[in-house]
Parts: structure tokens; sequence; C-alpha cells
């Protein structure tokens, strides 16, 4: 008998039964796309140069595989006047992209992420909902949440922000009671407009906060450099978060320079490159890390990891979305360590319609991921209705 390192005892045998689950790889068969209005508990959403959005139009990606297991994932872009990203841009491209994917193996994401790349150019919201889908997959495949194979889950939830839709300051000030009511202490407010309105804006709004609460207010590059410098002196005295006050990264820099408030980037986030060049700059405290702006939770997850060995706070949402991409959300923030989680979000409870069960559900300004395999939904058919795309 074949013996260990010099102490007589057995060596084990090189294979041994394996009594789990049946490692399975499958393959793409057939991805469909169906489109999904979402209006709004508030009616409207308002941001800054005033802009605004009634009913959002959702795509939800279905991906079915040889081994009969089929994953979910879902695209909402602001509308094409955020992000260079529109609602009928991701379903034209996935009429491009889906053909090439027929046949490739589903669980092995990065794999299948680079393929993407190389057969669309740019468009990464395009791909975010096939990458969601695959790991749902992988995550049904293996019997584990994506929150698992993300890394692991830190503590029982984490923490959510509201955002509090651009209106006039004392209207918006009247809103804080409300949202902190359903448990939120973190506060988005929505600026970037006129600078004298917005600075009352800041103010009436920081008037109504209790110890213990968080307000960010955020310009969605609104302001131009000299109206944020304005602003920013204005409220040098209130603890608050500036957030993307201008349109390029050199502006934001300059801005971030001369003020001591903490920072943070989100439309200037879009890639590795720009989040490397920012903390060598020291241009920001906290960035957000949009799963759609990424191109899904496969490069979404390599930023994030990224931060948390830079360091940088993080706050892990999306344009936006309904039940599937909060799911997405969940699991990837779940899986953030705690102390760098800035904050996530819950887009399923500003909109009327579900379109998923099992879905995550905020509890005290709170969410928390699924335990069950994969995203741990199963989208409503009858909500879903006819796929507008079918390829495969």
């Amino acid at each position: 008998m074949a013996t260990g390192y010099g102490g007589g005892s057995p060596v084990p045998p090189r294979h041994q039964p394996f009594s789990g689950p049946r490692y399975t790889m499958p393959r793409i068969t057939r991805i469909q796309a169906f489109q999904v209005d979402l209006p709004l508990h508030e009616g409207s959403y308002k941001w800054s140069g005033g802009k605004s959005v009634e009913v959002f139009d959702s795509t939800i990606v279905r991906v079915e595989t040889d081994e009969g297991v089929t994953g979910h994932g879902e695209v909402c872009p602001l509308g094409p006047f955020y992000l260079p990203a529109y609602a009928g841009g991701v379903r034209s491209g996935l009429a491009e992209l889906a053909p090439h994917l027929i046949g490739a193996e589903a669980t092995h994401l990065d794999v299948l992420h680079r393929k993407m790349e190389r057969t669309l150019k740019g468009h990464p919201y395009v791909k975010t909902g096939i990458d969601i889908a695959c790991w749902d997959i992988l995550g049904q495949v293996s019997g584990r949440p994506i929150c698992d194979l993300l890394g692991g889950r830190y503590g029982d939830d984490f923490v959510l922000y509201r955002a509090i839709s651009q209106e006039d300051p004392d209207t918006m000030a009247s809103r804080v009671a409300g949202y902190r009511a359903e448990g939120y202490r973190r506060f988005q407010l929505k600026v970037g407009g006129d600078p004298d309105v917005d600075i009352e804006r800041i103010r009436a709004v920081a008037a109504e906060l209790e110890p213990g609460d968080r307000l960010i207010a955020d310009a969605n590059t609104g302001w131009v450099q000299h109206e944020a410098a304005r602003v920013v002196r204005a409220v040098e005295d209130i603890d608050v978060y500036i957030e993307q006050p201008c349109l390029s990264y050199e502006e934001c820099l300059a801005i971030r320079r001369r003020i001591s408030h903490p920072f943070v980037l989100d439309e200037s986030i879009d890639g590795m490159e720009v989040l490397l060049r920012g903390h060598a700059d020291g241009a920001m405290d906290v960035v957000n890390i949009k799963i759609s702006k990424f191109g899904g939770l496969t490069p979404a997850r390599q930023a994030r990891d990224l931060c948390v060995r830079l360091g940088i706070g993080m706050t892990i949402e999306d344009s936006w979305g309904g039940d599937i991409t909060t799911a997405a959300i969940a699991h990837l923030a779940h899986s953030t360590p705690t102390e760098l989680l800035f904050t996530a979000t819950d887009f399923n409870s500003y909109v009327t319609v579900s379109t998923a069960e099992g879905a995550p559900q905020r509890d005290g300004g709170r969410l928390a991921a699924s335990t069950e395999p994969g995203l741990g939904v199963t989208p409503r058919q009858d909500v879903l209705g006819e796929p507008v795309l079918s390829i495969g």
C-alpha cells in the first residue's frame, strides 16, 4: 500500500467519487427579450436640467440552455438623455449580439463576456441582461445564490438610500419624514438646476435630518464648473456629500480640490481605467457602480473588487429597473464589505409593476439578497407577455 510522507499513513485515493450535484456546462440555445413598462408610484422622477420620466421602458432578457436551466436579466436605461444608452437600443443591440452567442457555454462567464466584447464593440448596457441571466444560470446549476458566488454575504442585510426627485425646496424637504418612516436614513437629493434654488434645496432638506441620517446632493452633471463652485461654497457648513457636480471628470476634479465635503463620482465612472485614474488623483471618496454602465455583473464585480482593494467606498446600483434589476443589485451589494458599501438602492419599491416573484423587498430601509439559487426570482409571465425578440 502506498504510504504518506514518512509517517506510514496511507495516501488517499487520487479520485474520490463525488456525491453532490452533477456538474454541467449548459450551452445557450435561445435568447429572448421582453418589453415591460414600469410606471412610478410618485407619478414622475425628475432630476437635473429639467429631465423627467413617468414610465420606464425595461427589457427583461431570458437565456435558455440545452440543460433546461433558464436565467433572466434586466436592463432599464434612464432615457437617452442621461447616459449613452436607451431602451430601444437594448433590443436592437440584442438582435445583433444574440445570434453569435447560441451554443456558447452559459456558465463560463469571463469567456462569454470576452466573446460579447469582441462581437459588439462598446454598448455595455446591451450585454448586461445576458450577463446577469448567465449568472442566474450559474447559481442554479451550482445550487448557490449569486451572492455566494460573488464572494459571500456580509451581515444580514445592507443599507439603502432614497432618491428625492427634484421639486421646489419645501416640497423636497417635506418628503424626508415620510421616507424616514419607511426606514430610509440616506437621502439622495436631486439638484443640478438653478444654483440659487439648489442652495435652498440643500439647506431645506438638511434642516430635516436627524442624527444618523446622511445627505447626498446629486447634481447628475447638471452644473457647469463656476456654478458648482458657488453651490459648494454656499453650503460648506452643511454635512453633505457632493455627487457628480459637472459633466467632465476634469471639472469634477477641480471642484473636488477646492472643497472639504465628501465627494462622489457617478456618471464619470464607466470602467477600470477611470477608477484607477480617480484613485491616483484623489478625485473621490465614493463611486457609484451602476451594473449596466459596466456591462453586467461580471465587469461590475471586477470594479467592486478593485474598489475594495483600494479602499474606495461604493454605492451599488443601476440606472433603473424593477424586480430583476433589484435582485442583481442585492447580490452584488450584499457581497460587498459593509464598511465600503456606502449604500445601494431598491428600484422595485419605486415602481407599480412587479415583474418577478421572490424579489428582495425593503425592510426598514434595508435589503437582503435572496438565499435561493441564482438570482432567486421567478418572472411573472403574465406581466412579461410575448417576447419582442427571440433568437435561437
